[in-house]
């Protein structure tokens, strides 16, 4: 990718499991449009989990900010968390 390298995480505890893309935000309209996001509450994803109040709890304790505590929304609960890079992340729960 050029002078940049394509850097993927995934869980220790499932290493087969979800695989996350960490890309560079060097494009010029990245940072105004992260920071537009974050700034109107709004998540740059989402990821389904079996349950948020769980997650909720286990991510706190893990030092991790919620922007948005367990939320229920008619068929969904879900619960907003800053990631430290300038994005928010959603946990959802389908009922």
């Amino acid at each position: 990718m050029g002078q940049f390298r394509w850097l993927t995480v995934v869980s220790p505890d499932q290493v087969n499991g979800v695989e996350l893309l960490l890309e560079p935000d060097q494009h010029p309209a990245a940072g105004p449009f992260k920071r537009a996001l974050v700034e109107d509450g709004i998540p740059f994803t989402s990821f389904g989990v079996d349950d948020v109040q769980a997650e909720f709890d286990r991510l706190t304790s893990l030092g991790v900010h919620f922007t948005q505590p367990p939320t229920a929304m008619g068929p969904v609960t879900t619960a907003v968390f800053d990631d430290t890079c300038g994005n928010l992340i959603q946990v959802a729960q389908k009922h």
